[in-house]
């Protein structure tokens, strides 16, 4: 359950502490009073979407903070174990929602913080909303079974999700074979060209090894005058033939036989001719090396020009077919398996449509089975529907819930749902669109509630304004209603009639004035004497007489007795 709300510079609010209790938490005021921003602010921290115009004018971020009470933790620890957050001991959590100014927001649970959808499987568990808009789902024909559904246990759940995966994989084969199905042109169109460029590449016979060498053979073949040019010169500075030229060995022996004179005298020079004597021998073997590569020197022209074609041709289909040639070998690869592919593809569409009858086959028994599980679960729903709405003071009511079933299959079965309604006596049943009013769909909507809280297990349930359109005795049967819902959930009810408020286990008033030019938004809890004035107010405006305090009063006091029957 809700423990604790706590807003901080949102919408009007500049900052706001609430602490709500078990049973039935009413939340009165004027209208504008502020009420549907407490309703907004618990919506953003069960991970509603996010708004920054919902900032305070003049501040950068808002700071909405929600504590609850975990009665029943298992369902929950599980999800928070997979998501890495840690419990608390006292089965208490802390959900965090951070609006800022750019339009970021920043969800935390216990410290931890968390992506929206990691907020929302968590906060579903915790809270259901019902807000005006719901309203809505029971008019949409396309929700009805969405509702139905709801009421459906494990198996059922368990059967919905293997349909909803075969439809998903139907719809792939389908899409898959509607890719093979080409027109005839176009698919021997495109056979043609992938013939075509798997000819280009194996006719180039291209290796990686000759990808590598070929531009080192090109250069050394396109160079090799003046390689040739350069090695005779230096072969001839290095040792020179000519009779009056003096070569570097020629200079170099020269120093050897000056420092041969002096080796004996000191040990370094010693040591310095066997270095001079070792360079020598050195350079003779360079130049004997360089005299060699001179002579295996071959300038083919033809070769050449073999050359400059085969990198041409490499380079041609890198630039059609990829960067490198196994990158090119890649997509050979490739466009083979796809040629392989269009030239058996009617074996390869026939293979399709088994499969896609096969899995229709399957899915249609199962559509079958889901279908007879939710005419059980439409049975059972149609009398609790009419009961519920018959507590609620429409005794006249017919509620039926109508099944057809589709030419096709979607994602949710074979099933077409709708609800209809006939409000009077005499009356055909219509859909809910056409015949109901605003009170009406407000009693019908608290009868799902009703019913489906003892189904699915959520602690808190939020009611805002879910009186519109009622009043005078069947306010109080709503009221009773409600109340009734929070003796095994925690209910918090946004609303304007006395008739639920008496019945409030806690009663908040929300107000809202201006001080200093700034909008000002409190929540009061009320002790008994202020209830009996709020109580007041309600039914009878502003001006608050002896006769009102009186009749609310009276109200009090006969909600302790309603209270005590429950």
């Amino acid at each position: 359950m809700i423990v604790e709300l706590n807003i901080e510079n949102f919408a009007i609010v500049e900052r706001l502490n609430i602490n709500f209790t078990k049973g039935l938490n009413v939340l009165t005021g004027e209208t504008g009073a502020g009420k549907s921003i407490i309703v907004e602010a618990i919506s953003l921290i069960l991970g509603g979407r996010a708004n920054k115009d919902l900032i305070r004018t003049g501040y950068d971020k808002a700071i909405l903070e929600g504590l609850f009470f975990l009665e029943k933790p298992k369902k929950i620890e599980r999800i928070l174990n997979q998501y890495g957050i840690e419990q608390d001991r006292g089965n208490y959590i802390l959900i965090t929602r951070e609006l800022h100014a750019t339009g970021r927001s920043v969800s935390r649970i216990n410290g931890r913080t968390v992506t929206v959808n990691m907020l929302n499987n968590i906060t579903k568990h915790l809270v259901d909303i019902h807000g005006q808009h719901e309203h809505q789902s029971l008019l949409n024909v396309e929700r009805h079974i969405d509702i139905i559904d709801s009421f459906g246990d494990d198996s059922f759940n368990e059967l919905k999700e293997k349909i909803k995966s075969d439809y998903i994989r139907i719809l792939n084969l389908k899409k898959k074979l509607k890719s093979l199905s080409l027109e005839e042109m176009e698919r021997d169109r495109e056979i043609d060209i992938l013939k075509y460029q798997i000819e280009e590449i194996d006719s180039s016979n291209l290796s990686v090894e000759e990808d590598e060498n070929i531009l080192i053979e090109y250069n050394k073949l396109n160079n090799a005058q003046n390689i040739e040019s350069n090695l005779g010169k230096s072969v001839n500075i290095l040792q020179s033939k000519e009779y009056d030229s003096f070569s570097t060995i020629d200079s170099l022996n020269e120093v050897i036989n000056l420092i041969e004179e002096i080796k004996d005298n000191d040990i370094q020079l010693e040591k310095i001719y066997n270095e001079l004597i070792n360079i020598s021998f050195e350079l003779q073997d360079i130049t004997r090396n360089l005299n060699n590569y001179m002579e295996n020197i071959v300038i083919d022209k033809e070769q050449l020009d073999f050359l400059e074609d085969r990198i041409n041709t490499i380079n041609k289909l890198k630039k059609k077919y990829g960067n490198s040639v196994q990158e090119i070998f890649i997509y050979r690869d490739k466009i083979y398996s796809k040629l392989q592919l269009l030239l058996n593809i009617e074996e390869e569409i026939q293979d399709i449509n088994k499969k896609i009858k096969k899995v229709e086959e399957a899915l249609k028994i199962n559509c079958e089975l889901l279908s007879e599980k939710r005419k059980l679960i439409g049975s059972n729903l149609e009398k609790e529907i009419f009961r519920e709405l018959q507590e609620l003071n429409m005794k006249d009511v017919v509620f039926k819930i109508n099944f057809e079933e589709y030419d096709y299959f979607t994602i949710s079965g074979l099933d077409k749902v709708e609800f209809l309604i006939s409000t009077n006596p005499g009356e055909k049943l219509k859909p809910l669109s056409k015949i109901v009013s605003g009170g009406e769909m407000s009693r019908i909507m608290l009868a799902f509630k009703s019913i489906l809280a003892e189904y699915d297990y959520i602690p808190s349930l939020i009611f805002d304004e879910i009186d519109t359109g009622i009043s005078g005795r069947t306010a109080q049967i709503v009221g009773e209603k409600i109340n009734n819902i929070s003796k095994k959930h925690q209910v918090i009810c946004i609303s304007h009639l006395p008739q639920i408020a008496a019945l409030a286990d806690t009663h908040f008033s929300i107000s809202k004035k201006i001080m200093e030019d700034k909008t000002i938004v409190k929540v009061k809890k009320l002790n008994y004497e202020e209830r009996i004035n709020e109580l007041a107010r309600l039914l009878g405006g502003v001006d608050l007489t002896n006769t009102t305090k009186l009749h609310a009063k009276e109200m009090l006091e006969l909600t302790k007795k309603i209270k005590k029957g429950f």
